[in-house]
């Protein structure tokens, strides 16, 4: 029973070393600015909060791309269709819950706040 190592050789995406130096330089660059942000104050604190989610969204995607070389074309599309997949649940999750809380905040009774006129 013999075993040939090359049998069921799978095509793995490899990145050059460019492909590595532009994905840290990226990386370093989009966690530099909302450090920035967060230190030197020059919006409000929702438009900085705001803004480094979106940083840290692109940031996700710039490390999915250099570095865990996620594209349409990695294994047959089937990555790139499992993280889509993942992303629909997650929102779906996510706005569901919030929807939720903001309903059940709205429609629930209210409550005095003086002890003495409960019953």
């Amino acid at each position: 029973m013999s075993h040939d190592p090359h049998a069921h050789e799978i095509e793995v995406p490899h990145g050059s070393l460019r492909d590595y130096a532009t994905g840290f330089l990226l990386s370093v660059v989009l966690t530099a600015i909302p450090f920035w942000l967060v230190m030197a104050r020059p919006f409000s604190d929702v438009t900085t909060a705001v803004t480094v989610m979106a940083f840290a969204a692109v940031q996700m995607v710039v490390h999915m791309v250099y570095f865990l070389h996620m594209s349409p074309k990695a294994e047959g599309g089937w990555t790139m269709t499992a993280l889509i997949f993942t992303i629909i649940i997650v929102a779906i999750m996510l706005s569901g819950s919030l929807w939720v809380m903001y309903h059940l905040n709205t429609n629930m009774m209210p409550m005095p706040h003086d002890p003495s006129q409960l019953p």
